[in-house]
């Protein structure tokens, strides 16, 4: 018997591309990052220093990655922020960076690594594509010199930007992003000039990517899905999480359910910050997910997906999200309303006075309808509630939802306040809206922030209903639309 021995990256590569090819599925992989964050600092650590914090976090990323590559998985995403934190000025950040070049060079930084000048995390990153033989996702910084000539240039001489980075299992750098909409506290990045929209093509499938805060707007979210016919998004992202409608598992489920794509979700994990919740999201549901606000422990997740979601027969059917509203031939009467705060958003609420009912409520242009039976109907108030205009700060945007909807306790003025936990169960919801755009996510959470997979349905005509009733107490049914031609201009478009 001949000795066993390690097959070459190529090889193992070229075996792996075939088997992806031969098949209709592949395995994804997302890690949950607790990320060891430096101290704070106004003032630049040595570059010598800023790598030994980067290291660290690479160390533990690279565990998850030997773990999913053995594991049989195709590709894993890590998260926004995950290899150096977030606790930065515009100058403190600079040691982190890197110059990240474009993919067009054919790059790997495994077997070339001074071919661009200092490039360590770059190198580390590739090697760990290379050595196991997987697609390696991360999310890291990227400097560029600028003109001082120019107008737009900054005053230090340099553009610094937010960057996701993928290497395919040769360690060949693939793709590069440039985050387009940034966070409101991301001062220490700028804005690219133009939105990127980044495709890249795998054996399993066309993949796009882009970065937390832009999975709410048009570019580059939706340009990607309904215009560039990715199969599979991935997806970096720090996000804090914000009840009654934007944790990270009800809305990123949601949103690959109602853009009908694969969303691999790798969030970074911070409870002081709530940010927790990631997933391996398809177009009919989770596939596999995870939250954890109790410990400051990390997570591999993976799972089989689709490598071509929209040609399976499960695949969901178009949904005309208006028709049942608008074909109700005359809306019920308006309920007694008032009006409630989520977060800075004035709602307009009806409450839901008995066990069974039918009920609307308007706002705008958006009237939404409700029917509904309580399983028990317990010492809780449950609302209606329709918004119709512009949310945000820096970047404003518009939303158009409709929800069913617990308060925190009896008293209406807390109505729109944040809930975790619930105790009434219903027998049947049905919530529909008369929207304006075909953009709409729905969203089911029940009691300690549980999503509800398989136990909730959205008919072609636009209705949210249950199945069976809620197998737990809810917290929130939700239509989540989002109007994107109301919204306003993009900051950068508004300083050119």
């Amino acid at each position: 018997m001949l000795p066993s021995q390690a097959l070459p990256p190529t090889v193992v590569f070229a075996l792996t591309a075939l088997q992806a090819l031969a098949s209709d599925t592949f395995i994804a992989a997302i890690y949950e990052h607790a990320v060891i964050l430096p101290d704070p600092a106004e003032e630049p650590v040595s570059p010598d220093d800023a790598l030994a914090l980067m290291n660290k976090n690479m160390d533990v990323l690279e565990g998850a990655i030997k773990e999913a590559a053995q594991k049989g998985a195709h590709i894993i995403v890590t998260p926004e922020n995950g290899i150096y934190g977030w606790r930065f000025t515009r100058e403190s950040i600079y040691p982190y960076l890197e110059d990240i070049p474009d993919p067009v060079v054919n790059w790997i930084p495994c077997t070339g690594p001074s071919r661009f000048g200092p490039a360590p995390v770059q190198e580390r990153l590739s090697c760990m594509a290379r050595n196991n033989s997987i697609y390696v996702v991360a999310n890291i910084g990227d400097k560029k010199p600028c003109n001082s000539s120019d107008p737009k240039c900054p005053s230090d001489g340099r553009n610094q930007y937010n960057t996701d980075v993928v290497f395919d299992p040769q360690g060949k750098l693939v793709a590069r992003y440039h985050k387009y909409n940034l966070f409101r506290s991301e001062t220490q990045f700028n804005y690219p000039k133009e939105p990127e929209a980044i495709t890249f093509e795998t054996p399993f499938g066309k993949f796009g990517i882009f970065t937390c805060f832009d999975i709410l707007f048009y570019e580059p979210a939706v340009l990607l899905v309904s215009k560039m016919q990715v199969d599979t998004v991935l997806f970096p992202t720090a996000w804090m999480n914000v009840l009654p409608f934007l944790t990270a598992l009800e809305f990123h489920s949601a949103w690959a359910m109602g853009m009908g794509v694969n969303l691999l979700s790798a969030n970074t994990h911070n409870t002081s910050m709530a940010m927790t919740g990631s997933g391996l999201f398809t177009p009919e549901g989770p596939a596999a997910y995870h939250s954890d606000s109790a410990t400051e422990e990390g997570r591999l997740l993976l799972a089989e997906l689709s490598t071509h979601p929209r040609l399976s027969p499960s695949y969901p059917p178009a949904i005309n999200w208006s028709l049942y509203a608008t074909s109700i031939e005359k809306f019920p009467g308006e309920n007694k309303t008032f009006l409630g705060a989520v977060r800075k958003d004035m709602f307009t609420f009806s409450e839901l006075r008995h066990k069974a009912g039918n009920y609307s409520v308007c706002q705008g242009d958006l009237c939404c309808h409700l029917l509904y039976q309580m399983s028990k109907r317990k010492d809780e108030v449950y609302v209606l509630g329709a918004f119709d205009g512009l949310h945000g700060s820096l970047i404003k945007y518009h939303w158009q939802i409709c929800t069913l909807l617990k308060c925190p306790s009896t008293n209406l003025s807390t109505c729109g306040q944040p809930v975790e936990t619930a105790r009434t169960k219903f027998e049947m919801f049905s919530l529909s809206g008369t929207f304006g755009t075909s953009y709409v996510f729905p969203e089911v959470l029940y009691s300690r922030v549980q999503l509800a997979p398989g136990e909730f349905e959205v008919l072609r005509d636009g209705r949210l209903k249950s199945k069976h009733g809620t197998s737990k107490p809810l917290i929130t049914a939700t239509l989540f639309g989002r109007l994107y031609e109301k919204d306003l201009p993009h900051p950068l478009r508004t300083s050119l």
